[in-house]
Formats: structure tokens, sequence, C-alpha cells
């Protein structure tokens, strides 16, 4: 089965593989404040319960460190700075312009790439975006999750379905290259279901597209929920056969930034094959290959 991989993606387009940074912007997120709701997603580990930023290092020291582990174990020579932490356009627009020109500003820094959520891209938002965009490429990867009403309030991801649906119209006419974000295995649904939401992020115009599996991660509403018997994780051969039934669903020129996901070890509770990426990985491809 082909499709086309970020490595390869990347090779094609900038002619050498690029790394990742992990960036924290010291954001928190509106469904944590109570702009829009708390506590969070039910998967997602607790942050900061206001605008943080004084709580994170420079992101001039931030780049510098995690070049210098990069370089440690590569010959990596350009990166893609990954705003990743929470919801990374959730600040004031000053500050936000300041970060991120600060960043792509780097030289060896060829993309931009920034998490946020669909209901904190304001139309100023995406204007600065714009314009950065004009000085090298700039991501915006977008948390759908699930298109069902009913996961999406079991999980407390608190907007709606059309929030996304403008986000991303608005985005895709900015010029901006957009990667939408699916969790497979989420409580209550079907495979019927997790096809639908592929579906529908394959078909919303976005560039890429990354499948995440659902992992339970100790400390979150999630983790207890899993104790209680209310939520079960997939099994390895289990994930793979739907994969190898979500693959086709998606367009052969629409990137697969990820096929999986593994938690932070720290906090994994479950499942505990999930912390194997290379076996993972190996599985997939196994089955990927026999269809």
């Amino acid at each position: 089965m082909e499709y086309l991989t970020l490595d390869r993606y990347l090779r094609e387009r900038f002619g050498e593989k690029l790394y990742r940074l992990a960036l924290d912007g010291g954001m928190t997120c509106p469904n944590r404040d109570g702009t829009v709701g708390t506590g969070g997603c039910t998967f997602c580990l607790e942050g900061s319960g206001s605008f943080a930023q004084q709580r994170t290092a420079s992101v001039a020291r931030q780049l510098a460190e995690a070049k210098e582990r990069i370089r440690a174990k590569t010959k990596a020579q350009r990166f893609i700075a990954y705003f990743q932490s929470y919801t990374n356009t959730y600040a004031p627009i000053d500050y936000l312009e300041r970060l991120f020109t600060e960043t792509i500003e780097q030289p060896d820094v060829a993309v931009l790439d920034i998490a946020t959520r669909p209901d904190c891209l304001d139309d100023e938002v995406i204007a600065l975006l714009k314009r950065l965009n004009e000085i090298k490429p700039v991501w915006v990867e977008l948390g759908l999750q699930t298109i069902h009403p009913r996961t999406a309030a079991a999980i407390n991801r608190c907007w709606e379905l059309p929030c996304f649906d403008s986000a991303m119209e608005r985005l895709n006419a900015a010029g901006l290259e957009t990667i939408v974000h699916v969790i497979l295995g989420l409580p209550g649904e079907s495979r019927e279901d997790m096809a639908a939401t592929v579906r529908y992020a394959a078909q919303s115009g976005a560039k890429g597209i990354k499948l995440q599996l659902l992992h339970i991660l100790e400390g979150t509403p999630m983790a207890e929920q899993y104790r209680r018997g209310e939520v079960r994780v997939m099994e390895l051969d289990e994930y793979c056969s739907l994969l190898a039934g979500l693959l086709p669903l998606i367009p052969p020129d629409m990137v697969i930034h990820r096929l999986t996901g593994d938690g932070d070890k720290r906090y994994l509770l479950a499942p505990l094959w999930s912390g194997d990426k290379k076996r993972v990985l190996n599985a997939i491809n196994k089955v990927l290959r026999q269809n």
C-alpha cells in the first residue's frame, strides 16, 4: 500500500530531511482557563491555568538546546520549529508576532509549525500567519480528533464542527498549509465512525493528516475512566488492521505526518505496547505491505 510519508515529502520539497524542534510558547488553552471550559480535553495532561509566557524559557534558548540535542545524534542542517504544547495561538497578537518572528528568522529554521485549536484563529491571527508565510512556510496543525458530536462532548473538546470548517476555510484562503489531527480509538467510536472522521479530514482541504492512536496518560480524566473500565484501548494487531482500512480513504497527495503516536513514557498508562515505537512501526508496515 503506497502513501505519501512526511519523510518523502520533505526530501522532495526541501531536498533533505528536516528535524522537528519541539518548542513551548508558554500558552494555555481556553478549555482550561474557563473561557470555554475547564479541565481540558479528557485525554490531555494538565497545563498551566493562565497565559504563562513568563514560565517558559526564551525561544532562542529553547531552539539552541533542541538543536544541540538533535545534532548530537544526526548531521541535521535545517529544522521544523514546532510549537506543540497546548494552544499556540492563544495569546495577545503582539506576543505571537514577536515569538513567531524571532523563530522564523532563524537561518536554519525551514518551517514554522504551529499546533492550535480552530476556535483560537481569529482573522488577526490568520493575517499574522499569512505574513509570516511570505518569509518561510507556515504550517498550522488543527486538532479535529473526531467529527461526532457525542464523542466531542464526551472528551470535553468544547467546540463544534462548524468552527473547524470556518477555520479551515480561512486558513486555506490565506494560503497556509494545514495538518489535521485525528485520534483513533476514542471511547464509543466504531470503525465506521473513525472512517467518517478520516474521510472528513481528507476532504477538508488540509495538506496533511496525523493519525493518532488513543493512549491513556496518568493524570488525565481519561486515566480514571480507564481504571473504571469505561474506556478501552486497542491491541497492536487491531490497530494495524484499522490503519489498513483507513489509509485508502486518504488522497495519495495528502501527507501522512503520523501513523500512530507514543505518549510520554513517564505517564503512559495504556496501551503499553505503544511505547515501543520501532516494534509498532514494523508491525504497521508489515500489515500495509500485505495489503
